[in-house]
């Protein structure tokens, strides 16, 4: 089932939420190209991080 911003998990409640919606967005297209869970939440985080780095986002959280 595809994350939203009102059901996401717990790892990525923590994040600001520019930072949570790209983990979304990442983690969600892990999914449909079937990846398993935990894999897809781990590699979302991870890339919307460096996504936010690159951009200059402060808050990373």
């Amino acid at each position: 089932m595809p994350w939203t911003t009102d059901h996401c998990p717990v790892s990525m409640r923590g994040l600001a939420v520019e930072v949570r919606l790209k983990a979304i967005e990442i983690a969600n297209a892990l999914l449909a190209e079937g990846c398993d869970d935990g894999k897809a939440i781990r590699i979302g985080i991870a890339k919307a991080k460096e996504w936010a780095q690159r951009l200059g986002t402060k808050d990373l959280r």
